[in-house]
């Protein structure tokens, strides 16, 4: 993303790529045991992502990167054969929510309501630009009743915010799990707003069309298309300096590489301690940075000859299973504390139900996902992965019971898995790095290196241990680009003419 927008305003760039294959969590591949069946192994759901400034800007749909929003977009299934649906129209997931709780539903379109002008006066606004100091932040939202709103409710964590305002013990597992779980922790103070910012968004989930991969390769063409240059198998060994300023990379074979800037992509531990010998102070405070305690992912992949047949539904996008009430979260936090393993609750999806070019013709892939701890107390990943995988498909059984004849093959990873594939994921956390603690915002990463530049002349930062933080968003590289370029007294950074 950086790397695009900096060819596009002149600049000559050289992205430095220590795995044979670009792209990070936007990853799809085929299993050798079963060629042309594509899995997407870290990435899958997005959230609005043809909605963003950079996918338009760089005209991305045109470079391949195209995307599904699945009317049913949501389905969290019960052992009684109830679902409670989250629609692309909201009016049908509020009807959705009534067969619950009549008062869920309408408090669901009151926070609705109330959080469509938050979203579009500020919260939208704030994640595509450099965060604004705190103080100034409160002192600016002070001033509106948007904005007094949205600091009452950010005051809260999102399990505050829903056990204040849901009754029914399903709506409140739903909307923890849809509306948080999956972005923060659910204990969080700061992030009650969470919940109801996500209920005013029009934008549900997407899948990309080919595979998550298609997007690290409309963002590539697009590199490579303003004269961008991208090296794979290539591993940086130390960031060079010479009178405090970064003014190069010595690479693992020993070339050096000079260049007015570099930008990196990598977590706090890897850029200022393996990379850089910079300040003991900097190194400290980068060795201090925390990660996620419930971000690690277990992902179980499926190879099938017909796709998962759910009794009671037809064609549901995401669905969640094993969930039946919202005290399952103290349950799962408590496992994740423990070094254990909790019953399961995980979620996934049949990408080829809506593109059937993931998988050879009448073949199917499906997956599903679950939380869980990246340390074991008892035992390793490597020994209990498979067991572990085969009590999730003797769960998903139950649930759509084709899958016992219906499944070819099937492969597991570990949030172990995870960390040797993706090592910027510490501790196998898919968010790279904790809200907690101070780490969000201004301070993102952590104090003195938020605004994505770094107290080292010529080194800025732009990854997902950055503001807005992680997932699949191309908004920390997006916001790096508007830093970096007013830096360099650019400002060609909107579409080119």
């Amino acid at each position: 993303m950086l790397q695009a927008y900096l060819g596009r305003a002149g600049l000559k760039t050289l992205c430095l790529e220590r795995s044979r294959a670009i792209g990070g969590g936007l990853a799809t591949i085929e299993h050798p045991r079963w060629p042309g069946y594509r899995h997407n192994i870290h990435s899958f759901f997005h959230r609005a992502l043809d909605q963003m400034p950079w996918y338009r800007e760089l005209e991305l749909e045109r470079r391949g990167a195209s995307y599904l929003e699945p009317e049913l977009n949501v389905a969290l299934l019960l052992k009684s054969g109830d679902a409670l649906c989250w629609w692309t129209d909201f009016e049908r997931t509020v009807e959705s929510f009534a067969q619950f709780s009549a008062r869920d539903a309408a408090t669901l379109t009151r926070w609705r309501e109330a959080f469509v002008p938050i979203l579009e006066k500020i919260l939208g606004p704030e994640s595509r630009r450099p965060p604004q100091h705190p103080d100034e932040r409160r002192a600016a939202l002070e001033k509106t009743a948007e904005g007094r709103l949205l600091l009452e409710t950010s005051a809260l964590s999102p399990l505050e915010f829903v056990e204040r305002e849901f009754t029914h013990p399903v709506a409140k597992a739903g909307l923890l799990f849809f509306n948080g779980l999956r972005e923060v922790d659910l204990r969080l103070r700061g992030f009650g707003h969470h919940i109801p910012a996500l209920l005013a968004s029009p934008a549900k989930a997407q899948m990309c069309v080919g595979g998550a991969a298609r997007l690290t390769d409309a963002l590539a063409q697009a590199v490579r298309g303003s004269g961008g240059e991208i090296r794979t198998s290539c591993e940086p060994k130390r960031m060079v300096l010479e009178r405090g300023r970064v003014v190069g990379v010595e690479t693992t074979e020993g070339e050096l590489i000079r260049s007015r800037f570099l930008a990196s992509s990598l977590n706090p531990q890897q850029t200022f301690v393996d990379l850089l010998d910079g300040p003991s102070e900097l190194q400290e405070n980068a060795r201090k940075f925390e990660y996620n305690l419930l971000a690690p992912l277990f992902a179980l992949n499926l190879v099938l000859k017909a796709p998962p047949r759910y009794r009671t539904l037809e064609k549901p996008f995401m669905v969640i299973l094993g969930l039946e009430r919202y005290e399952q979260f103290n349950d799962i936090v408590r496992h994740h504390e423990e070094g254990r393993i909790p019953p399961t609750v995980m979620w996934g999806a049949c990408p080829t139900l809506f593109d059937a070019t993931q998988a050879p013709a009448g073949g199917h892939t499906a997956f599903m996902w679950e939380k869980l701890p990246y340390r074991l107390r008892s035992g390793d990943w490597d020994s209990v992965r498979d067991a572990h995988a085969g009590e999730m498909l003797e769960l998903w059984t139950q649930y759509a019971p084709n899958l016992a004849d219906d499944t070819v093959g099937w492969f597991a990873r570990s949030p172990l898995d995870t960390e040797r594939e993706l090592p910027n994921m510490r501790g196998g956390d898919l968010l790279v790095g904790s809200f907690a603690n101070g780490q969000v915002g201004y301070d993102r990463p952590f104090r003195g290196a938020g605004q994505y530049r770094t107290p080292i002349e010529g080194l800025y930062l732009c990854g997902s241990s950055c503001h807005p933080g992680g997932n699949i968003t191309g908004l920390p590289g997006y916001n790096a680009a508007q830093v970096l370029l007013a830096d360099l007294g650019l400002s060609q950074f909107g579409p080119r003419h």
